[in-house]
């Protein structure tokens, strides 16, 4: 499945039986997991497993109108893994969930192939609004450990979401968001500087302020060191690095 328009990976455009799928699944897991051993011991030990192969098949029960069955079905797979994926999120191929505990994903949620998430992820919404309401995740995108990413946005292919980032804007592919509420570092491979024009760029307001009052106390001591010669200036440290660099 492919909920981005772009080329899916190799592997998606081969015709696959369910055994090669499986197959497919179990190496790009044991790809993305050192501590991942057998097919056996994934199968048997792997939460994010359990979790997907259930919302197989509360997702089928739900496109078929057994509503009551599918949410029952989901409401086991949460309590026996910790995960909590709605029955009406779509889901991609080689969708892989490490660790686990805590993800919730919501009903309108769409996710593509070879996306890798981390535990405490919530793919949510930002209100009661009715109909689609939940994030798109584009092909091959990671999202770190405690992000949320909120609302009816779309996160381009390959995105990289920092932990315990807050995404609320639409992310343009090859990106890299951090912080709260989340703001483009990276874009294809290059630092996002301040200044930048992109629509897309996130100010975090903490780091402003922050920002703003040590610019502040810098002129204020300057002032002063003009009013007395003798005043040493202070040395400030960079803060550039640490609000723009994830710092906060």
């Amino acid at each position: 499945m492919s909920v981005i328009s772009a080329k899916p990976p190799v592997a998606s455009r081969v015709p696959a039986t369910k055994a090669h799928r499986w197959r497919e699944w179990m190496a790009t897991i044991r790809a993305k997991d050192p501590a991942a051993g057998s097919n056996l011991e994934i199968l048997l030990c792997y939460p994010s497993v359990h979790a997907v192969v259930a919302h197989r098949l509360s997702h089928a029960l739900w496109n078929g109108g057994h509503r009551v069955a599918a949410r029952w079905l989901s409401q086991v797979s949460r309590f026996w893994t910790g995960i909590e994926i709605h029955p009406g999120a779509r889901i991609g191929e080689r969708f892989f969930i490490d660790h686990g505990m805590g993800v919730v994903i919501g009903e309108t949620a769409e996710i593509g192939d070879d996306v890798l998430i981390y535990h405490g992820v919530t793919l949510g919404g930002t209100g009661k609004e009715n109909g689609k309401r939940h994030p798109t995740i584009g092909n091959g995108v990671v999202i770190a450990a405690g992000a949320k990413v909120l609302g009816a946005i779309t996160l381009g292919d390959r995105v990289r979401v920092g932990a315990n980032a807050v995404v609320l804007k639409p992310v343009p592919a090859d990106a890299t968001v951090v912080g709260i509420p989340g703001r483009i570092v990276t874009l294809r491979g290059e630092r996002v500087h301040e200044g930048n024009d992109l629509p897309e760029r996130h100010l975090d307001p903490e780091g402003e302020a922050i920002k703003a009052l040590n610019d502040r106390l810098t002129k204020m001591e300057r002032a002063m060191q003009a009013i007395n010669a003798d005043m040493p200036l202070l040395p400030c440290p960079a803060t550039d690095e640490f609000i723009y660099g994830a710092g906060i």
